[in-house]
């Protein structure tokens, strides 16, 4: 077997989420655990007891836990888990309301915007006013046409504030790419930018946008955000409405919309290599769950952290990424291509913002090889 290119040290394993939850299992289950192996082992063998151990050490924010954490265990389909609880996901990621960055967000055009807890969640309160205001309920479908910006995020965490389902895709798909997903889904509004950067070119999707509110059967409103324009014009888009006019109301709270556990809250989407595109639903209670555990055991993610995922809004990777505020990290958004200006554009953010989980593909980190960049210095 390959030897392994590196290893924490001891005492930083020690020091560890994964290493402090070992040692609450041995101590109060009286199991013994010498490594991760022996962790999996125990979670497999015991889940009831693990997924609840998680959720007492992540601090679920929840309305009710309710009794048994797992119902009818043995079957498949048809088991369920916190089959009593009831919860918000936006109210778990929007946890910490102070000061310290929540989002940085950086494009091609070397723009970088930065918002705090804070202004994150008065953002968040407003549109999620705007929505409730214009009828989103529990169960509607909230769509996005979006970059990999703050108002993605902002959008993703007012639909989910309301128990309404999110769904993306980024802006460079095409038309009919767009319709056979947010086709199926009859979304009740639409929340997109006036167009996108791509190795330095601008691209503008009004016309584009046009076409999808035309076709998308039971779309009531297109909010539209400026990213290419400060001020673009929508007249041309049926149902449109400028972000800052449908934010336009006083709200600074949010009234949060607990939910089962189990309540849809993405629908992500197959690749649609060989078909249509098959919608995959994805339950509130359960992504937060998962993305905490693999964000605090396996990435020892914490509020001292500053969490980056090279990504687009199309890819599940950045709904991954922004689960990270659950946690109270900051988060670093990019949108754009990954060599442009050059090469060096994703480092350079690494070292200016301080990242200290950084996520990217094999496929950048081959090119990064190719083209004989070496990082000065590796910390660990």
């Amino acid at each position: 077997m390959t030897a392994p290119l590196w290893q924490p040290a001891p005492e930083t394993i020690a020091a560890t989420q994964m290493a402090s939850l070992m040692r609450r299992i041995e101590a109060e289950h009286g199991a013994q655990l010498h490594d991760y192996a022996d962790l999996h082992a125990w979670s497999v063998d015991n889940p009831e007891r693990f997924w609840s151990l998680l959720w007492d050490d992540f601090e679920i924010v929840a309305e009710q836990r309710g009794g048994p954490v797992l119902e009818a265990p043995d079957a498949m389909p048809g088991a369920r888990w916190f089959p009593e609880a009831r919860l918000n996901f936006a109210a778990n990621l929007l946890r910490r309301r102070d000061a310290a960055p929540a989002l940085i967000a950086h494009d091609e055009r070397g723009r970088r915007r930065e918002l705090s807890h804070a202004e994150l969640y008065r953002r968040v309160a407003r549109l999620s006013r705007a929505l409730r205001d214009d009828g989103v309920e529990a169960g509607d479908r909230v769509a996005g046409f979006v970059p990999n910006s703050e108002h993605a995020v902002i959008a993703m965490l007012a639909t989910a504030s309301l128990g309404a389902v999110w769904s993306s895709c980024s802006p460079d798909f095409g038309f009919q790419g767009v319709l056979d997903r947010f086709g199926q889904i009859t979304p009740k509004v639409l929340i997109a930018a006036d167009g996108y950067t791509w190795n330095g070119k601008p691209i503008d999707t009004r016309s584009r946008l046009a076409e999808i509110a035309r076709a998308l059967d039971g779309l009531e409103t297109l909010v539209v955000f400026p990213f290419l324009d400060d001020a673009p014009s929508l007249d041309e888009i049926p149902r449109a409405v400028a972000w800052d006019d449908y934010l336009d109301n006083p709200a600074e709270d949010i009234d949060f919309r607990p939910q089962p556990f189990d309540h849809p809250l993405y629908i992500l989407y197959s690749s649609g290599t060989t078909g249509t595109p098959k919608c995959i639903v994805h339950s509130a209670g359960g992504t937060l769950l998962q993305h905490l555990k693999e964000h605090r055991l396996h990435t020892d993610l914490s509020a001292a952290d500053t969490l980056f995922y090279y990504t687009t809004c199309g890819w599940m990777m950045w709904n991954w990424l922004v689960s990270g505020l659950a946690s109270g990290a900051t988060l670093v958004l990019f949108d754009g291509a990954a060599f442009a200006p050059d090469s060096s554009v994703l480092w350079r953010i690494a070292e200016r913002e301080g990242i200290t989980v950084f996520g990217t593909s094999a496929r950048y980190l081959a090119a990064c090889e190719k083209e004989g960049l070496v990082p000065d210095e590796i910390t660990t």
